[in-house]
């Protein structure tokens, strides 16, 4: 039987540290960091729970289960059509690659443009045209992912964060302030949200097919030993995740008693500036430009294999063109009407792709009903919740706070847990006629 050496293993684990790593993932942090201030570690614990905790669950999920799809199959053949279809069009070519482009844009080339140029929209134009032609070249060979990001890009992003801890370390920019309001009283549970909020759980769902398919092509067909690699690599990856976020929420933090700020990005630049005066802009913005390329690179990457498998007709190539293309045109064409349909729609699937995800690490533990069930409950109270801050103004806030954690984003746990126990009640009651019936 065919293994990974450990240079492959780690390549592999260098490869889906990246995916995962987009702009996202260094503002949040930086901003947690800056708003907890004193209380930085015990909010920093609650969110490295659910920002590297369940994209790490969401790669074994997919590693056990061998696809997506077939992971969506036990709730239902159609759920297995319709569910994957949202998450590969939301986080693609819908939002997360058009507002990678855009926000490089903002924090690489727009700082250093003069006040009459910075806002006009040919600079982002030219700007997109070179993002989108380079993340698209490096699309058009998913076999070289592991090589480019392993031993290119990775590096370059663990680098540049070494370069500006040491600084950090070296010459420290001030000390902690106490905590806002949010973090004051509840710091871990607020950081828990704060990670919760990430989605990078979306991102493991359709990052684990490449995983797998790049695992296998170094000749590893067993599945047993696949799903061990998977964890491997899951682990790895989280494991990187978490170092570079305590790094970020530090910084984020160290100049928490000179100024608490508004977003993460406003955060970063301070704190560059700093440290390292108007070269760490230059840092900073060469910093996010790797990331959102990164994270660009595998969503084209995700979603030409995904739509080419499901859609044969076109080939992997053009599926990856159009993906390409489509979020050129979004990134141009007014990112924030495209934000204000993703974002309740990301809203809505979210909380039904953390249940698959528990599902899925406990199949053995679940059937058919437990799954439909279960995605039933948590899917109905999603759409009704995603309806009402959509289109209702929260006129139902009040009678939808009376569930338990709806005040803190996570309404959708008590409706889930239902559904499992009345999931389990029918799989028991199917299984129990079965044997009376023979």
């Amino acid at each position: 039987m065919s293994r990974l050496t450990n240079q492959e293993l780690i390549l592999i684990i260098f490869m889906l540290f990246s995916m995962f790593f987009g702009a996202g993932n260094l503002i949040f942090p930086a901003f947690l960091g800056n708003s907890a201030g004193v209380e930085m570690w015990i909010a920093l614990i609650g969110f490295v729970i659910t920002a590297v905790g369940l994209p790490i669950l969401g790669v074994i999920a997919i590693g056990k289960s061998g696809s997506l799809n077939t992971l969506a199959t036990r709730v239902h053949p159609l759920f297995a059509i319709i569910f994957p279809i949202l998450i590969y069009l939301s986080i693609g070519p819908g939002l997360a690659i058009p507002r990678a482009g855009t926000v490089a844009f903002e924090m690489s080339i727009k700082p250093f443009l003069p006040e009459n140029l910075s806002d006009h929209p040919m600079m982002l134009l030219i700007y997109t045209i070179i993002f989108f032609v380079i993340v698209f070249w490096l699309s058009l060979s998913p076999s070289k992912l592991v090589d480019r990001f392993g031993k290119l890009l990775t590096p370059t992003l663990l680098i540049l964060i070494a370069i500006i801890f040491v600084k950090a370390i070296f010459t420290p920019v001030n000390s902690y302030a106490k905590p806002t309001d949010l973090y004051s009283t509840n710091g871990f549970f607020q950081g828990f949200l704060d990670g919760y909020l990430t989605m990078d759980a979306l991102a493991a769902l359709v990052y684990g097919i490449v995983v797998v398919n790049t695992i296998r092509a170094k000749g590893i067909n067993d599945n047993a030993a696949l799903s061990k690699y998977m964890l491997f690599a899951g682990l790895g990856a989280g494991a990187l995740l978490a170092v570079i976020y305590g790094i970020l929420t530090y910084l984020g933090s160290s100049i928490s008693s000179k100024s608490q700020l508004t977003n993460g990005a406003e955060v970063l630049t301070l704190v560059m500036n700093e440290l390292f005066g108007q070269a760490g802009i230059v840092i900073l913005g060469l910093l996010f430009t790797v990331a959102c390329l990164c994270v660009s690179i595998s969503l084209v990457i995700s979603c030409g294999e995904y739509f080419s498998k499901l859609m044969p007709f076109f080939s992997y190539k053009v599926w990856a063109t159009i993906t390409a293309l489509v979020s050129f045109t979004i990134a141009n064409l007014g990112l924030n009407q495209i934000l204000a349909i993703s974002v309740p729609i990301l809203g809505m699937i979210y909380p039904m792709a953390i249940v698959l995800i528990v599902l899925g690490i406990f199949a053995r533990l679940t059937n058919h009903y437990i799954y439909l069930i279960t995605m039933i409950f948590t899917a109905v109270f999603s759409i009704i919740d995603t309806i009402n801050v959509t289109f209702l103004k929260k006129s139902l806030a009040d009678t939808l706070s009376y569930i338990p954690l709806y005040d803190q984003g996570v309404g959708w746990v008590l409706p889930a847990i239902v559904g499992i126990i009345i999931g389990t009640v029918v799989a028991k009651g199917k299984s129990g006629k079965e044997v009376a019936m023979k």
